[in-house]
C-alpha cells in the first residue's frame, strides 16, 4: 500500500451513531465528541488513538505498520 486512506467512519460505543472524519497524517486524535449523544471518545488501552479503537480504517501510521503517536 503506497498510500494510506485517510478517511474512516467512526463509530459512537455509546449510542452507535456513525460519522465519516477524516484522519491527520501528521497527528494522532486522542479525542472526539460524538456529535449524536455527545459521548467524549478516547482510544481503548493499548491503542494509539480513536480512529484505531472505533474507526472502520485504522490512522495512516498502523495502515503503514509504522510507529504511531500512541
Amino acid at each position: 500500500m503506497s498510500e494510506p486512506m485517510r478517511q474512516s467512519t467512526l463509530t459512537c460505543p455509546g449510542c452507535g451513531h456513525s460519522s465519516i472524519e477524516t484522519m491527520p497524517t501528521n497527528a494522532c486524535v486522542y479525542f472526539h465528541e460524538c456529535a449524536h449523544c455527545g459521548l467524549l471518545l478516547q482510544p481503548r488501552p493499548g491503542d494509539c488513538c480513536v480512529f484505531c479503537s472505533y474507526g472502520s480504517v485504522p490512522c495512516p501510521p498502523v495502515q503503514l505498520q509504522k510507529p504511531c503517536c500512541g
